[in-house]
């Protein structure tokens, strides 16, 4: 009787055999692909798994580096896992919350009853550089739901038991690194020996996790000042604590009390108050004679910029004003102008995709009182078209342009800054799974973007998933670097919204077949979401955010 698998290893397509039950970095030894990296975990049958996985039949199988989104996150989550080890040897009745990403990095708030010194983080660091040289391995141990409980309600942390009794499983399984237990909801490395590279800093009132370049593996991502967005965080964070709603498990525990209902109403209620006091803040600065005539929101894909858009000029036009849209997708150069990405392809999201001469001539002409007529584009032809659509602005007219780049300042160069207001919207989930599993933004917009995608666009959700990388590198390059010039920032994440979409997304990420490499993603994604008790959207007013998203907006889009 033979005792061994075959392997068909992905990266460089060699068929080998290996003796069945080796790990993944036993098959890694064997093939030894080449990589632009080291490898950090790896694709098993298009399902993400950990090198410590092992294998008992034939398999595919293709290593990653931290190049990949998955292997990254891989990377982070064991380091996290360090971190933590060193505070809680360091601060035994300290708290560790990693709270989001900020400034290429990850924020994370260390409770210890008094402010945070410099000193504390160079003793920290020092600790978790003693944890890696140590190579302590990781081990999952995989027991009954009720067996992990007990185990980390002994510890008192109550953030894991709210998530795992509420999460309806039978079986669970749960971290452990020398004699510290932790929760993760994805694979972690072999051992702390592979960590290659990190920082921690003090930051603010908090820390900052370094975490390396995924370009460049050897060198360790820049810190980007992002003041607002952490301020927006913030702000968020607290009202969630006051609340005491700081992880899924509390929000799981109100629905179970009956409780959903008014959580939908406040979080919106919090929207539409904070868009109330945005429109007031453009309708002050409007009434100088110089006041702002010219209001630029933009933000990343399904960040819910049309509605809030479309919510911002209602509040507007109850302070007096009259919105006006203007689409840049009316000043696009003729098609044959458009300039080339590195494929060789049209670059419709480049900046230079725009009449910028002809687009600020406009703005400029409006802004002193004279008439113009405005552009159609036409994109069955190419080209821009004028129909007799004209423009006159009075003191009472404000313009709403929405558009990646609306916060690049090459956009409207020619515009005095006094007539512009600059609001940036985004999703910024606020919500974690528990102290030290966040949810990455990114999640959040694209579990919108697949429901939306395939309710009205047609796509499957492996379309929207192969895409979503593409899509991602455009707001690296056209978005991201421009969000601080915002004079507002908007967080267009709702509370309960995961609670919302679960139902919507999961026969949508359900039907994602086995043998596309969009499975992994996909799989990913319904075990995430899988920790949220659905809640029916019935009590979801039509003129939420979600609706964009779900449908049955009170809005036209």
């Amino acid at each position: 009787m033979e005792h061994t698998v075959q392997i068909c290893c992905k990266n460089n397509n060699i068929f080998q055999k290996f003796p069945i039950g080796s790990t993944l970095l036993d098959i890694y030894s064997g093939f030894h692909p080449e990589l632009p990296g080291r490898v950090v975990s790896a694709k098993v049958n298009n399902r993400s798994e950990g090198l410590n996985f092992r294998v008992y039949n034939n398999k595919d199988v293709e290593f990653l580096t931290i190049r990949d989104s998955s292997g990254m996150r891989t990377y982070v989550r064991s380091l996290c896992f360090i971190l933590y080890k060193a505070v809680s040897e360091l601060f035994p009745n300290g708290k560790l919350y990693v709270e989001h990403p900020v400034s290429k990095g990850y924020f994370c708030n260390l409770r210890i009853g008094r402010p945070i010194e410099l000193e504390d983080v160079i003793t920290i660091k020092k600790r978790m550089q003693e944890i890696i040289a140590e190579d302590i391995p990781y081990h999952r141990m995989e027991c009954q739901t009720s067996e992990a409980v007990r185990i980390f309600s002994e510890r008192g942390m109550d953030d894991k038991v709210k998530l795992l009794e509420t999460s309806g499983s039978l079986y669970t399984y749960y971290y452990t690194l020398g004699d510290t237990i932790d929760y993760y909801y994805g694979n972690l490395l072999p051992s702390t020996g592979h960590i290659w590279l990190f920082d921690i800093v003090k930051y603010y009132d908090g820390l900052l996790l370094r975490i390396p370049n995924k370009e460049n593996p050897n060198v360790l991502e820049e810190v980007v000042k992002q003041e607002k967005m952490l301020d927006v965080f913030k702000e968020h964070l607290r009202w969630n604590y006051i609340m005491g709603l700081n992880n899924a498990g509390d929000f799981n525990l109100a629905c179970e009390k009956g409780h959903a209902t008014d959580l939908i109403n406040v979080a919106e209620a919090l929207q539409e108050k904070k868009i109330a006091q945005i429109a007031d803040e453009i309708y002050r600065r409007n009434q100088n004679e110089n006041g702002v005539k010219l209001v630029l929101i933009s933000g990343p894909s399904s960040s819910g910029k049309t509605t809030f858009s479309k919510r911002l000029s209602v509040q507007l036009m109850a302070n007096g004003l009259r919105p006006y849209p203007i689409s840049l997708d009316d000043y696009f150069v003729n098609r044959e102008d458009t300039p080339l990405d590195e494929n060789g392809h049209y670059d419709y999201e480049s900046l230079y995709a725009l009449d910028l001469n002809l687009f600020n001539t406009q703005l400029q002409a409006l802004l002193q009182g004279e008439e113009v007529e405005l552009p159609r584009f036409n994109f069955t032809t190419g080209k821009k078209e004028y129909r007799g659509e004209k423009l006159r602005i009075d003191n009472h007219t404000v313009l709403i342009l929405e558009g990646i780049h609306a916060l690049n300042p090459e956009l409207t160069p020619q515009i005095p800054a006094e007539n512009k207001y600059k609001i940036y919207v985004s999703a910024l989930t606020t919500i974690s799974l528990d102290d030290h599993n966040w949810i990455p933004t990114t999640d959040n917009r694209l579990l919108r973007r697949i429901i939306r995608d395939y309710n009205y666009r047609g796509y499957s959700a492996e379309e929207t998933i192969s895409r979503w990388p593409s899509v991602r590198a455009g707001e690296d390059k056209w978005i991201f670097p421009y969000q601080e010039n915002a004079d507002v920032m908007f967080n267009s994440a709702l509370l309960f919204e995961f609670a919302v979409l679960r139902s919507h997304a999961e026969p949508i990420l359900n039907s994602v077949p086995r043998n596309c490499p969009e499975y992994a993603e996909a799989y990913r994604l319904l075990k995430f979401i899988k920790y949220f008790i659905p809640v029916q959207d019935k009590e979801i007013p039509p003129t939420s955010l979600l609706r964009e998203f779900l449908g049955g907006s009170s809005f036209k889009y």
